[in-house]
């Protein structure tokens, strides 16, 4: 059978094998730490950037990147956080833009300072 599959065929079916070979040989995963506000998520950010930066700065034995892989998790939830809400931020921030092109003091005040509130969560 495999005699008549074309190449782009056949490379096709290896990759999809070798794909549930890699997914059945894979770790069990782990679920992070939750990221359920931006303080939160930015907290994790630092703490579990700090975690990876000393885990690559020794020798990444099979303990080592298993923690690793355990970190990946929480950074994960943390980015998927922090996007989340600086998604939100920018379309604040556009708002403050637009005000202030259109002579809206109020609008600018008032948009002006939830961006700051947000923002300041990011980087005081």
């Amino acid at each position: 059978m495999i005699k008549s599959l074309s190449l782009p065929a056949f490379s096709a079916l290896s990759l999809l094998l070798a794909a549930n070979l890699q997914a059945e040989t894979r770790p069990d995963h782990y679920q992070g730490e939750p990221a359920e506000t931006l303080e939160q998520a930015v907290a994790n950010f630092s703490e579990y950037n700090a975690k990876l930066a000393e885990l690559l700065a020794g020798e990444l034995t099979p303990a080592a990147l298993n923690e690793v892989h355990q970190l990946t998790y929480t950074l994960e939830n943390a980015l998927a956080k922090i996007n989340e809400e600086t998604a939100t931020l920018a379309q604040t921030l556009e708002e403050v833009h637009i005000a202030s092109e259109s002579n809206q003091p109020q609008v600018v005040k008032d948009r002006g300072q939830a961006y700051l509130a947000v923002s300041r969560t990011l980087i005081p």
